[in-house]
């Protein structure tokens, strides 16, 4: 009998969704356009009965009824699909045949069901954003930039986003300028894992080329691939400041980016840490500043556990008429040693009754925090979505912050009434709940665009219900 054009339209379509199943079901991925042409060859050349195209599809196997199932199929436990839930709850009403197509993606590349736990508790959108796109041209891509599947795996675990980003115009051009400033696809396999967020942030300009010529380290170098990552991915004000912050200690220019060049991670510090231990070795230890050219571990170190105590300790040695004293070139190696090769040479080398009390007291001296720690103010850019997070309280209740509250929020504003400034709060509130005030935020609007926003948010409560969908 003659198959009706509708039947045979359904089995070719049963043949299709098969070929897709068992693409991305494959353990090697990189096949799938062999076995799709093999698929077409088939769709052309034979015709399957109902009952054949069924057994193909499993379609005698249970269909999973909600995403919980699909989740539980791929080897995720309860508790794990709770976890990925609470991060990203809209996985409950997840289209079921989106969410197996791209579990089978993840499945074909290793991903385990701990391994999900992780991607998901790292990118909560990766299962709601397009992860085919260009799959197969990324991943052979990756499989030739890092090597092996094991690695291109825990790359993936690391940074989930290598799957979603720009393929073509973020991923090979980043990689291919990397390339172009003289580091090897050998070399930059381990900054990448070390370094996941590299490809979205990398830029240079001409002010970052200079930075490099001036740190004075050649290609062939080790530290040249630091160096170049480093000043890639940071802002050029952040790499100026951090500089000069540096440099204000009396060294001159070419004497940082030497230092720099050396010791690239510098610039990853932070100023504020970075003025703390310059004025504890300048001023306490009366070192002179330039000892950091030859010992840069003394800005590395922190503070209130490592050279703090261990300065203390040498005067309590030195009172107490012990030796060896820690004095000169020996404070130096001391602030360097591990803590038990420190302890091992200065306190347990003396009598018990003598380590121990060296030992209660450099216990007691690491117990020591900052003064002032717990009051120091955060420094927050753009509007205080914090301040409307705390307050818990339906969306038509009201809302009564706090004095400080007030006064930040009066500041913002440009207001000088309490009364307008909690009307204000209160609009805000009723229009918008403490929910979508944080993403506004994650998602980086600038100050001038949420003050735009939420004015349009409060006159009009169509807008906010199209904004939330």
């Amino acid at each position: 009998m003659e198959a009706k054009p509708s039947s045979l339209v359904i089995k070719v379509g049963s043949l299709l969704v098969n070929s897709q199943r068992l693409i991305f079901s494959s353990k090697n991925p990189l096949c799938s356009s062999c076995i799709l042409s093999g698929t077409f060859k088939s769709v052309t050349c034979s015709t399957i009965s109902q009952t054949q195209s069924e057994t193909v599809s499993g379609g005698g196997a249970e269909q999973p009824a909600n995403s919980v199932e699909v989740l539980r199929r791929y080897g995720c436990s309860d508790d794990d699909i709770e976890k990925m839930f609470l991060r990203r709850p809209s996985l409950r009403n997840a289209d079921l045949s989106q969410l197996q197509f791209k579990l089978n993606l993840l499945w074909g590349l290793g991903i385990t069901s701990n391994d999900l736990v992780k991607i998901i508790n790292c990118r909560p959108r990766l299962l709601s954003v397009r992860i085919n796109h260009f799959f197969d041209e990324r991943l052979e891509y990756f499989m030739t930039l890092f090597g092996s599947r094991e690695t291109l795996l825990k790359a993936i675990i690391r940074n989930p986003s290598l799957l979603t980003y720009d393929f073509h115009n973020r991923i090979k051009p980043v990689i291919t300028l990397y390339e172009g400033l003289g580091i090897s696809r050998e070399d930059l396999v381990p900054l990448l894992l070390s370094r996941p967020t590299m490809i979205p942030r990398t830029s240079f300009n001409d002010e970052k080329m200079e930075y490099i010529r001036k740190s004075g380290v050649s290609k062939d170098s080790n530290m040249f691939k630091h160096v170049v990552s480093i000043i890639g991915v940071s802002r050029s004000q952040t790499i100026c400041e951090k500089a000069a912050n540096i440099e204000k200690f009396g060294m001159s220019n070419e004497e940082v980016w030497h230092l720099i060049g050396r010791s690239p991670y510098l610039l990853t510090l932070s100023v504020d840490k970075v003025q703390r231990n310059m004025t504890f070795v300048v001023g306490t230890m009366k070192l002179p500043a330039n000892v950091i050219l030859e010992h840069p571990f003394l800005l590395y170190n922190n503070l209130e556990a490592v050279l703090k105590p261990r300065w203390l300790l040498a005067g309590k040695i030195e009172e107490m008429g012990l030796c060896p004293k820690i004095k000169g070139s020996l404070m130096l190696r001391a602030l360097r040693m591990a803590e038990q090769r420190f302890l091992k040479a200065f306190v347990s080398c003396h009598p018990d009754v003598v380590a121990k009390e060296l030992m209660e007291f450099y216990t007691t001296a690491k117990c020591v925090k900052r003064l002032a720690v717990s009051s120091k103010k955060a420094v927050f850019k753009g509007f205080p979505f914090w301040v409307l997070l705390h307050a818990r309280c339906s969306p038509y209740s009201s809302f009564y912050p706090s004095d400080s509250m007030i006064e930040l929020l009066c500041t913002w504003w440009g207001l000088w009434n309490t009364s307008h400034c909690l009307r204000k709060c209160n609009d805000l509130l009723c229009w918008g709940s403490p929910l979508v005030v944080h993403w506004l935020g994650d998602w980086g609007f600038s100050s001038s665009t949420y003050w735009i926003l939420f004015n349009y948010i409060i006159g009009c409560e169509f807008m906010f219900y199209f904004f939330i969908i």
